[in-house]
């Protein structure tokens, strides 16, 4: 039996505008739906205490039927999910299956299941996110005083500790994970109790429903919960900046393991070898991260583009924000947890990272701080540290290498302590600022870093 009432339609359309060969994926959220609904309907007495229990059996049993063989979802009549549902619960519980769609709407329950879905997939998401964190600050508690050119520009500024740079991407990632918290909170609350448009015809506690779901309270407003799908956009919108995240750092460790960089080396459990090439390991893995972050922002575009111009309330056009968020999660999901297993496994070679930290006159900014200490005005101070580097680069020797008499030259201001301010420990440290690579301060930032990641695996666990 169909879910809706009315004449023959063309066979053509009516397999084109199913959508149970996609959103088959919500049936646990769908099943879980349903049953708060059928408590929902026994409490008013829509339903008698064993209809209750012959329907929630009928539910357990679909829902392990799915689990445990793949051709149960092979039915080429069922419009969406909510119909197969129906149709399974009615083949195992006869005429009582249909009592269970009274007092609710189609409107309501994908609402419903979306909101499930998304609450759900954030969480092991984040689960994933908070494993590339712990990754990332293990690497950087490893790496010691171990330090490396940073870049602006991609050229060569000034040395930080390996630490430090490792920490950058621990922030990125740490704002992801905020991110999605920030929008589980915003999406938590039940449509059910909405009915098709302007609330259920019968007088449901939606709170109760909403409490056995794990939402926080029912939506507000029936118009709006049937035809909101904000939380969709702030979904992939967040996953959006985790794969613009997540190709950044690709994009840096695809240069930094090449043979011009030598700062990585790549696991061969995230790398191919060259069909032609004997001698190449392709960052395969990095490369894939990058590409993929496209279609990740395309989906969350996709969105926007199938939202903006829909009145309320629901119309046939919310069929295809679906898909988008489906493949949004799965690929957002997918990368995250490749990106956590190739940190836990790449290596560095810090011997290449902290000789090239010493050298091009990465010292530059330290020595036209010394004199700013001086009280050599700084722009002053910037044109003397300019020429010195010159005469260095026609000579071909560091900053350092320059004799007192010939530092003179350009500044009487240079004093034998100098040399001790162009060492790379000194370089390091009188960036002495919250923030700053000092290596005290990274120390601070590592211990805070730990603090932060054991809070968010707290909340993580109690979504679980």
């Amino acid at each position: 039996m169909k879910m809706w009432s009315g004449g023959a339609i063309n066979p053509e359309f009516e397999r084109w505008q199913r959508s149970f060969p996609f959103d088959r994926r919500l049936l646990p959220h769908e099943l879980a739906a349903s049953l708060a609904h059928a408590r929902g309907l026994q409490r008013i007495g829509v339903l008698t205490a064993a209809e209750f229990e012959k329907i929630q059996q009928g539910l357990e049993t679909i829902g392990r039927q799915a689990s445990a063989d793949p051709a149960f979802f092979d039915d080429p009549d069922a419009e969406d999910v909510h119909h197969f549902v129906e149709k399974q619960l009615v083949s195992l519980v006869g005429e009582l299956g249909y009592k269970l769609h009274a007092g609710r709407s189609r409107n309501e329950q994908i609402a419903t299941d979306l909101r499930l879905f998304v609450r759900s997939s954030i969480d092991e998401i984040q689960r994933e996110l908070a494993r590339l964190l712990a990754a990332f600050l293990a690497r950087a508690e490893q790496s010691g005083d171990a330090a490396m050119p940073a870049y602006t520009h991609l050229q060569r500024a000034e040395p930080v500790l390996v630490a430090h740079w490792l920490l950058a991407y621990f922030e990125m990632f740490y704002r992801d994970w905020s991110r999605l918290a920030e929008c589980r909170a915003r999406l938590n609350f039940c449509p059910l109790g909405s009915g098709a448009i302007a609330g259920a015809t019968l007088p449901l506690d939606r709170d109760a429903i909403a409490a056995e779901l794990g939402f926080d309270s029912p939506t507000p407003n029936s118009l709006d919960a049937t035809s909101d799908r904000d939380f969709t956009i702030e979904f992939t919108q967040a996953l959006s900046v985790v794969a613009v995240h997540l190709s950044r750092w690709a994009e840096e460790l695809i240069l930094f393991s090449t043979k011009e960089f030598g700062f990585v080396i790549q696991p061969e459990a995230y790398s191919t070898g060259s069909s032609a090439l004997p001698q190449k390991r392709n960052p395969d893995a990095l490369e894939l991260i990058r590409g993929k972050a496209g279609a990740v922002i395309g989906n969350a575009t996709a969105l926007m583009i199938a939202l903006k111009g829909l009145p309320l309330a629901y119309n046939k056009d919310l069929q295809e924000t679906q898909r988008p968020v489906f493949a949004a999660a799965d690929t957002t999901l997918e990368s995250v947890r490749i990106a956590a297993g190739f940190m836990e496994q790449v290596a560095f070679n810090f011997a290449r990272t902290t000789a090239s930290a010493q050298s091009g006159y990465l010292n530059a900014m330290a020595a036209a701080t010394y004199l700013a200490k001086k009280g050599v005005p700084f722009r002053r101070a910037h044109h003397i540290v300019g020429d010195a580097i010159r005469l260095c680069m026609k000579r071909s020797i560091e900053l350092e290498a320059l004799t007192l008499e010939e530092f003179r030259q350009f500044s009487p201001e240079f004093g034998d302590d100098i040399y001790d301010h162009l060492k790379l420990n000194a370089v390091l440290d009188c960036h002495d600022v919250p923030g700053g690579t000092a290596r005290a301060w990274v120390k601070q930032a590592l211990a805070d870093a730990a603090q932060r990641l054991n809070s968010i695996r707290g909340e993580v666990h109690a979504h679980a």
